[in-house]
């Protein structure tokens, strides 16, 4: 009889290892250093409303204030969007003193989920 338990609870621990394996979450993305030089954009406007530029730029910052996400357009028009490796670290005011201008940005490049992230480790106005 023990014999058989041992060998039942063998099978089990077997078969269940398979299991926890594909429900272990995947790496996070390490992502990769970059450059990039881009306009500082307000996700809304821009993306309702085709909205950007210097004559967007009071209504860019306003909508920043508010809680609008601002994001980085790149000139190939790629949006990136300012994240933080810490929870609930939001990026706007990293961004909002450049609303609707030229910026240069180094940080960590992800894709993920269709996405693309910068986390953003240096930022100035472009020359």
């Amino acid at each position: 009889m023990l014999k058989r338990t041992l060998a039942a609870a063998a099978l089990l621990a077997m078969c269940a290892l398979p299991l926890a394996a594909q429900q272990q979450k995947p790496a996070a993305n390490a992502g990769n250093d970059m450059s990039l030089t881009g306009q500082v954009i307000d996700v809304n406007c821009y993306t309702t409303m085709g909205a950007s530029g210097a004559g967007h730029k009071q209504c860019a910052a306003g909508c920043a204030k508010a809680g609008v996400a601002l994001a980085i357009l790149s000139s190939d028009g790629t949006i990136y969007m300012p994240v933080s490796s810490k929870p609930g670290d939001p990026q706007n005011s990293r961004l909002e003193p450049f609303a609707e201008t030229q910026v240069k940005i180094t940080g960590v490049h992800r894709m993920d989920h269709g996405m693309h992230t910068i986390e953003i480790k240096t930022i100035a106005a472009a020359t």
